[in-house]
């Protein structure tokens, strides 16, 4: 059988500077046009906001300027201002935050102070006034900063917030037009963003560094390295002929079905990015093993099957509560701004038709868009019962790394828990997790450095680590609740400010986010925007629910960029895609996934309704 070269796509291209010139003088003009009141606004929400309404608490807290405050009261206005800005604006919600917690959002914190702190709320503020105060310091950030009374020092902190927003938004033109056109290699994009922010002063030198490594980045290494320890010691060919052997014809059409009964239901519960990368070694020997003399080649093929993986672990997300942060956070958003819960079985019940409706839909544009020359894998089920059988029994490298893997996979689904239930003593995180993973196949033998070096796609690493420094800019400048708050107001005047019309809205402008930054801070940028217009226009009814759970939904619409998700990288790193081939099924699944969800709420989540509560 003909064994296809993996291609690293894009890698051997040089600079095409006759489309660079575009984006570059894009981000030029963008950055040297006047800077939008709107903009400014924002920015100095972002950059004075915290200080403005830390003071604010401490005078209706203590009656004293913050500069006044004891160190506790400090740390009581801070806890305050921190959960204000997450949505949590109830006492309860204060009530239950602990040291780990603070020191997570980087707010000083010593034991006696933060019981200090806790007891005094605890005892000398009564629910509904906390919740008054709390309104009054959001409304203080939103509305009650005025930039001419600000002080010469502020007013500095407010420019450069605005700035930091243009950066950012001129950064999202520069890269986006970069990653569809491929003008320059696409990890050296990675690095032009980390690069873009040094030199325009939106972080420092010091900064950019560890801006671009995260638990994520490290899941993806650590996932590329497992895959090059399964394909060495032949363990994904086993794993693959146990799922396909009993088809009966193993045409490319039932395969791609089964990757996405198989996956997407999975990545409702359990990590897309582990998803992809287990199923990523079996679609690459699929289509290795598919090849023959006279198809030495089928570049559709290719496509076809890791499109299906990475379009699988995308649709499931929503399926229930686990699928992903974005569903916790509007879950929470919804508790802590509005009192209404949302529970796991509850949230299956509304959200998981619409993965189920998304799989026949999703497994037919894919086999409608991809047109492969090969359609029977039956050779390769062949091929691989011929390989396995010379193998024979499982050795001692295939034993250790399945066993290893399956320790791994235990990791990646018990860390969380057994962190909250104290049995870990520290957060491991599934990155963490990985990475070791990939040095216990070292220590184990079953692989060398030798082989990571050569079979691991590098440059995919580097390329996510830039999606994470980009996804963070735009959250932490306010450039993306700046971008959805603009969309918002721009279409209110046409009457997109309420019922299924807002929700078609917030949907698209979450969905369009998401395929830019990760999916948790494009559900917490346009959230609360969306909750509060909800609770405006219809207040009380089931309206604020279904927005919060269809914001989740939406943002989990990330088909459409290599940047939008891991599971969209991890398959990049096959080495046999494109980033206009995302685009071929992305672009017409994001449409049909938005007018889905308007269509499940309209008719299904209306018809069912949502406890007691009033529809909308």
């Amino acid at each position: 059988m003909a064994q296809a070269k993996k291609k690293a796509t894009g890698y051997d291209k040089f600079v095409n500077w006759k489309l660079l010139i575009i984006p570059v003088v894009l981000f030029v003009l963008i950055l040297l046009l006047p800077t939008p009141q709107g903009m400014k606004k924002v920015g100095m929400q972002y950059s004075v906001g915290p200080k403005v309404v830390t003071n604010y608490l401490c005078q209706e807290l203590f009656q004293k300027k913050s500069s006044d405050c004891e160190q506790w009261q400090i740390l009581t206005a801070r806890m305050m201002e921190q959960n204000m800005r997450m949505g949590a604006l109830s006492k309860e919600r204060l009530m239950k935050r602990n040291e780990k917690w603070a020191k997570k959002y980087k707010i000083p914190v010593d034991s006696a102070n933060f019981k200090r702190a806790l007891t005094f709320v605890g005892e000398t503020i009564p629910a509904d006034k906390y919740m008054v105060i709390m309104k009054g310091a959001f409304d203080k950030r939103m509305k009650g900063m005025d930039y001419l009374e600000l002080s010469q020092k502020d007013q500095k902190s407010a420019n450069k917030g605005a700035w930091s927003i243009k950066v950012a938004i001129a950064m999202v033109v520069f890269v986006v037009f970069c990653f569809m056109t491929e003008c320059m290699p696409l990890p050296g994009v990675a690095f032009c963003i980390g690069l873009i922010l040094v030199f325009t002063g939106v972080v420092s030198r010091s900064e950019v560094a560890g801006l671009y490594w995260d638990d994520a980045v490290w899941f993806i290494m650590g996932s590329l390295m497992f895959a090059a320890a399964f394909v060495k010691t032949g363990v994904d060919k086993r794993m693959c002929l146990l799922m396909f052997k009993k088809l009966a014809v193993p045409n490319v059409r039932w395969i791609t079905l089964i990757f996405f009964i198989v996956i997407s239901p999975l990545a409702a519960f359990i990590s897309d990015h582990a998803l992809a990368a287990m199923f990523l070694p079996i679609g690459m020997l699929l289509y290795q093993n598919s090849l023959t003399d006279e198809v030495p080649e089928d570049k559709e093929l290719a496509k076809m099957l890791m499109i299906t993986i990475a379009m699988a672990c995308n649709i499931g997300g929503p399926g229930a509560p686990s699928g992903g942060a974005r569903n916790v956070i509007m879950m929470t958003y919804l508790t802590d701004m509005f009192g209404m819960d949302i529970g796991y079985a509850q949230w299956i019940m509304y959200c998981f038709p619409f993965v189920v409706v998304m799989i026949p839909i999703t497994w037919f544009a894919t086999n409608l868009l991809f047109k492969p020359r090969i359609s029977s894998l039956a050779p390769a089920m062949r091929h691989l019962e011929g390989e396995i059988s010379k193998m024979g029994k499982w050795n001692k490298h295939q034993i250790w790394a399945m066993v290893i893997f399956v320790i791994m996979v235990f990791g990646w689904f018990t860390e969380k828990e057994f962190y909250n239930m104290g049995i870990y003593p520290i957060r491991l995180g599934i990155g963490v997790i990985a990475v070791a993973g990939a040095v216990a196949y070292l220590l184990a033998g079953v692989v060398n450095w030798r082989d990571y070096q050569e079979k691991v796609d590098w440059g995919v690493v580097w390329l996510y680590a830039g999606a994470i420094i980009f996804g963070r800019t735009l959250d932490k400048t306010g450039a993306a609740y700046w971008l959805a708050q603009s969309v918002i107001d721009l279409l209110a005047p046409l009457g997109m400010d309420h019922g299924i019309p807002l929700m078609l809205t917030s949907n698209g402008l979450t969905a369009v986010l998401t395929n830019l930054m990760a999916d948790g801070p494009a559900a917490a940028a346009v959230g609360p925007i969306t909750l509060n217009m909800a609770s405006i226009v219809h207040p009380g009814t089931t309206f604020l629910p279904f927005m919060a759970m269809a914001t989740a939904v939406a943002s989990s619409f990330a088909y459409c960029l290599i940047i939008g998700t891991p599971p969209n990288a991890i398959v990049y790193a096959s080495g046999y895609l494109e980033p206009k081939d995302y685009l071929r099924v992305g672009i017409p699944m994001w449409f049909v996934a938005n007018i889905m969800i308007v269509l499940i709420t309209a008719v299904y989540w209306s018809g069912v309704g949502f406890g007691s509560l009033p529809s909308f």
